[in-house]
């Protein structure tokens, strides 16, 4: 079954999203916001719901042999050739194909319990404005399943936390993902399975009712695929919030609704901690040896907000390399992202290249901020590099990053162990060595042109006693 489309060849309003982008002498900030999206099937029922904020994270390498990070988001303007409902057997399928070639689809299987979805997502180093310089041209496709565990059939996935999923070069973030396949009767049950960063946490997004016309929602538009026909008609709300008004009829009908009353859900309460944030340790594997090691504490500054990483809710991901290090840090809505490279040099040294970070906060969207013309954390291959002063990362002029009791080794680690350190600030003072050499030096030779005119004035007197 394919989706009908106008003779534009894309639907009549493209998926709602945001994005703001600045360039900032070498630094990118990105904003985007959520978005809802529906697909229907030939009778007017809602096969598959989905709702989440989201953006990728690609590492790709340059034609100078380097890895850089990439950030992409949907823009304003996609196109949804492909989604459909398709049958019983295999599944609702969406699809969105945007950019420069790129394309982003998920389709779900079932049993006769569970279903899932398998995304594929297709990039193009061809575009110069992600990839300026990207040493292999083309398209690149990775494929993950999502959720990263089957849902049980006839309940929600609900996954408010940020959560991602890593396949290959590519990191996809999720947050405030409602998300339901093989709908009973085209709606939504009020039956949720929770992602397991959700299991212990905060309360649930509200899951929307899609039998009613006043919905609660996290996002600004709602767009639903007829996989047979379009309507092309927008429907204003009323803005009164103290008023709901539930439709008589079972299945929302095929209009593009701006919601004029909005419900923000956040999983993180943002403060302003002025405590030294706790030191985490952190560690990037390669097969079964650990081969990046790091301790710190952080903290974050965005848009004027500190916010203090947690090392109990931090996981810890990454790659090695010979030349090309990454740690990816990840605390329930915060991404930090850092790559390390080796100079080239004849004196080989590593320093910290680039830093990209992703905030996800439903009240200002989705927050990116990205550097890769970085040469902090200097040292030796071999060796580690500390500093047990606070240091700050300017990542752009809205986003810092606050490093306390930082000791890292990106490349070279031994039996899980660091090397020898290079402090930023050693606790010995190596001028004072050079100054006390000095002194004694001048100290000696003061004492050895006393001892000579004590001697040479005694040698004389002698001489007029002998006379």
């Amino acid at each position: 079954m394919e989706t009908q489309r106008s003779a534009a060849g894309r639907l009549p309003r493209a998926l709602f999203c945001a994005l703001v982008l600045f360039l900032l002498e070498g630094s990118v900030v990105y904003q985007a916001y959520a978005v809802d999206v529906e697909v229907k099937d030939a009778s007017n029922e809602t096969c598959l719901f989905g709702r989440w904020i989201m953006s990728f994270s690609i590492t790709y390498e340059t034609e100078h042999n380097e890895y850089r990070n990439t950030v992409l988001t949907f823009p304003e303007h996609v196109r949804y050739d492909g989604s459909s409902c398709d049958n019983e057997i295999s599944g609702p399928v969406l699809a969105i194909e945007f950019g420069e070639g790129h394309s982003w689809n998920i389709s779900f299987t079932k049993t006769n319990d569970t279903y899932q979805g398998i995304i594929s997502f297709t990039y193009n180093t061809n575009d110069t404005a992600l990839f300026p310089d990207a040493k292999m041209k083309g398209l690149i496709t990775t494929s993950t399943n999502y959720p990263l565990h089957p849902v049980e059939l006839d309940t929600v996935f609900i996954c408010q936390n940020m959560d991602f999923v890593e396949s290959g070069s590519v990191i996809q973030n999720f947050q405030n993902v409602v998300l339901e396949a093989f709908l009973p009767s085209g709606n939504l049950s009020d039956q949720k399975t929770v992602c397991d960063k959700d299991a212990v946490v905060t309360p649930e997004p509200a899951v929307p009712d899609t039998s009613s016309t006043d919905t609660t929602s996290i996002t600004n538009t709602t767009f639903i695929i007829n996989t047979t026909s379009i309507t092309n008609t927008d429907t204003n709300t009323d803005t009164n919030t103290n008023t709901n008004t539930n439709a008589n009829t079972t299945s929302i009908t095929n209009d593009t609704t701006e919601e004029a009353n909005t419900t923000i859900l956040s999983s993180r309460s943002i403060s302003q901690p002025d405590e030294i944030p706790a030191t985490g340790t952190y560690s990037v594997k390669s097969d079964t040896e650990i081969c990046l090691l790091a301790t710190m504490g952080l903290q974050l500054n965005m848009t004027n907000t500190p916010m203090n990483i947690n090392p109990n809710t931090t996981t810890a991901s990454g790659r090695c390399g010979n030349r090309t290090s990454v740690l990816t840090l990840t605390d329930t809505d915060i991404v930090v992202v850092f790559t390390f490279a080796v100079k080239n040099t004849s004196f080989e040294r590593f320093y910290l290249k680039a830093v990209d970070v992703t905030v996800t906060n439903p009240v200002n969207g989705t927050q990116f901020a990205a550097s890769d013309n970085l040469t902090f954390w200097e040292a030796s291959l071999g060796s580690s590099y500390m500093c047990r002063k606070k240091e700050t990362l300017v990542v752009t002029p809205s986003c810092s990053l606050h490093v306390f009791n930082l000791r890292i080794q990106p490349f070279q680690v031994q039996n899980g162990q660091f090397s020898i350190a290079e402090d930023c600030i050693p606790e010995v003072d190596y001028f004072f060595v050079p100054i006390m050499v000095g002194a004694c030096l001048a100290g000696l030779i003061a004492l050895v042109l006393m001892a000579y005119f004590v001697g040479r004035k005694t040698r004389h007197n002698a001489g007029y006693e002998q006379l």
